[in-house]
C-alpha cells in the first residue's frame, strides 16, 4: 500500500508513518499506545487542502456496546499487537480521534482490511449496495443523538467486510503470495481502470472477491500506515463504503 500511495498518487514518502510488527524500532511497532499516538499525529495541525489516509491491515473484532450508539449492539474494534494485554481500540475512540476533529477543507480516507470492519470508523452513513450495483445509504446515526460526523471536513472509508463478516488472507488473488483480499481488490480496481468513482471502485472490489476462491483465513498481518498530505468456495466478505455524509457514488470522482 505504501508503494501504491507514493507511486500512484504522489504522496511524499516523508509524510508517511508506517507501523509494522517487522519494525525493529519499538516506537514503530503497532502497539496500542503507538497506534493511538499515530492517530493523533495524523490529524494534528491539519488544515484546508490537506489529504489524510489511514490504512490498517490486521485483526479486527467486536465487543458489546453499552452506550446505545450501535444499531447491532456491538462496537467494532481493531486489535493492536499487544491487544491481549492492553485491550483493543474501539470504533468510538477512532471516530473521536480522526473523524470528529476534521476541519472544513480536509479530506480523510480510511482503508481498513480487517474482520468486522464495516463501520469501524463509526461514520454516520453506510452505502448498502446489492449485486447489481444498486445502492441506498443507511443512516447509522445513533438514536441517542451522539455526533459521529466531522467538524466540517470529509471522511470516507473503504473496509474489507460487513460488521458481521470476516476478512481473508488469500493467495488466490495475486497467485504469488498471500495478501489481504480487500487490499488487493482495492489496488486492482485502479489497475483495471475502475478507479474513477467511489461506486466503480466498490463495485469492482466486490466483483473481484465474488469471483475468487481459495480463502486461507482471517487477515493476520498487523500493518498500520498513516499518511498526512495509508471460506471455502469463495471469499465470504463484502467490502463496504461509509461516509460522514451521503453522496452519489457513481457521480462523485474518487480523489485522495
Amino acid at each position: 500500500m505504501r508503494y501504491f500511495l507514493v507511486n500512484r498518487f504522489g504522496f511524499p514518502e516523508d509524510c508517511i508513518l508506517m507501523l509494522t510488527e517487522e519494525e525493529t524500532d519499538r516506537f514503530r511497532n503497532p502497539t496500542k499506545q503507538n497506534i493511538r499516538m499515530a492517530l493523533y499525529w495524523l490529524v494534528q495541525g491539519c488544515q484546508t487542502g490537506d489529504s489524510l489516509v489511514f490504512y490498517y491491515s490486521g485483526h479486527g473484532s467486536q465487543q458489546r456496546n453499552y452506550n446505545g450508539d450501535e444499531m447491532d449492539g456491538y462496537d467494532e474494534t481493531i486489535c493492536p499487537l499487544d491487544f491481549e494485554t492492553q485491550g483493543m481500540i474501539v470504533d468510538d475512540e477512532i471516530n473521536a480521534t480522526i473523524v470528529r476533529p476534521l476541519p472544513f477543507g480536509v479530506k480523510l480516507h480510511a482503508l481498513i482490511d480487517a474482520c468486522h470492519s464495516g463501520t469501524v470508523l463509526d461514520l454516520p452513513f453506510l452505502c448498502r449496495m446489492n449485486r447489481n450495483g444498486q445502492y441506498i445509504w443507511e443512516d447509522h446515526r445513533p438514536r441517542a443523538g451522539a455526533w459521529k460526523g466531522t467538524s466540517g471536513g470529509e471522511a470516507i472509508s473503504f473496509s474489507g467486510c460487513d460488521d458481521n463478516q470476516t476478512s481473508a488472507d488469500t493467495s488466490a488473488l495475486s497467485r504469488i503470495t498471500s495478501t489481504g483480499a480487500m487490499t488487493y481488490c482495492f489496488i486492482k480496481a485502479f489497475e483495471e481502470g475502475h478507479g474513477a468513482t467511489y461506486g466503480s471502485i466498490l463495485s469492482s472490489m466486490r466483483s473481484t472477491i465474488r469471483n475468487t476462491t481459495g480463502a486461507t483465513g482471517p487477515v493476520s498481518s498487523v500493518v498500520t500506515i498513516l499518511v498526512s498530505g495509508g471460506s471455502f468456495g469463495g471469499l465470504k466478505q463484502e467490502p463496504q463504503l461509509t461516509s460522514n455524509e451521503p453522496f452519489d457514488v457513481y457521480q462523485k470522482p474518487f480523489s485522495f
